[in-house]
């Protein structure tokens, strides 16, 4: 099965709303896109960052859960999110971190391409890959970032491996991937989409960690539609997997299951998309709930601790 695909979004796991973000938006110049709450938890904000319109690939989200333990990296974890920007931006953000008060790991190579590490204020790992596909895209210039420079969107993910074949094979057979290229104990993944589109493993991870706040929570491939979902499911559970039944997540639908290596994957459909409650002026300025929640509004709103947007 040939699969055009990619990473419609990302979801991690954050300590306190306000900090996280403070720092996405107010830092890194991400659009928050949608705020509402965890369907499954709604006394816990899902929060979505992305660019303007919260395109499939740009799409990093959140459930802030103030109360949990520090998480640390772990074998059989997403352990770094990646970010696309322009070539040209890596001192610009050097620059940019510095007057922030952000430490961050020099630039380095890996696959050819300048890449800055940093640390959001949980601890997750993040890094800023200047790659060529940010050249050509127009960034969002509504935040603290000059569009010139702004995350274009996400570039991809980073697991750890016991073994790297059967996750491998998962990308390349299932969900559109191709290996392209190995580096040390690395290997790179790429799919054709214009963002999200790399997977890299690292081969016989040796991490010891733990689940918390500051550690991904899953990560999600690309479907276009309804159809498409249908048929990679189908090919999924052939293949063996133990996969959900669909789940409608009021912006997408999503199917969920565990790779080899032990990462929650999920499919979510390209529809209805962000705007299906909002418009695109208005992304991310009121706390948006499914119908099913909304006679529990102002409960929901008197558990939920105010947040403070500064840019939008």
């Amino acid at each position: 099965m040939i699969h055009k695909s990619g990473i419609h979004h990302i979801t991690a796991v954050a300590g306190d709303p306000q900090k996280n973000l403070d720092f996405y938006a107010g830092i890194l110049g991400l659009r928050l896109v949608k705020k509402t709450v965890n369907f499954d938890d709604p006394s816990v904000y899902h929060l979505y960052y992305g660019d303007e319109t919260g395109s499939p690939g740009t799409i990093l989200t959140f459930f802030p859960w103030a109360h949990l333990q520090q998480g640390h990296p772990d074998r059989g974890h997403a352990i770094a999110i990646s970010f696309s920007i322009p070539t040209r931006s890596a001192s610009f953000w050097t620059d940019y971190l510095d007057d922030q008060g952000i430490s961050y790991i020099e630039p380095f190579s890996r696959f050819g391409k300048e890449v800055i590490g940093v640390q959001d204020p949980d601890g997750l790992h993040l890094e800023l890959v200047a790659d060529s596909v940010a050249d050509d895209t127009e960034g969002w210039s509504g935040g603290p970032i000059p569009g010139d420079h702004a995350i274009r969107g996400i570039h991809g993910i980073t697991l750890a491996e016991d073994n790297f074949q059967a996750t491998g094979e998962l990308l390349t057979d299932s969900l559109g991937f191709r290996e392209i290229e190995r580096e040390h104990d690395r290997i790179l993944y790429q799919s054709n989409s214009e963002f999200g589109s790399t997977v890299e493993i690292i081969d016989n991870a040796e991490l010891d960690g733990r689940p918390g706040k500051g550690t991904v929570h899953h990560v999600a491939f690309r479907a276009e539609d309804d159809e498409e979902q249908i048929e990679i499911r189908k090919n999924l559970v052939n293949k063996g997997y133990h996969v959900t039944e669909v789940k409608d997540r009021q912006y997408f639908r999503s199917i969920y299951f565990h790779e080899p290596g032990g990462v929650l994957f999920e499919v979510a459909t390209d529809v209805p998309g962000f705007t299906t409650d909002e418009t695109v002026d208005t992304l991310g300025k009121s706390l948006k709930l499914p119908d099913w929640l909304e006679e529990r509004r102002d409960l929901i709103e008197a558990d939920l601790p105010e947040l403070e947007m500064e840019h939008g």
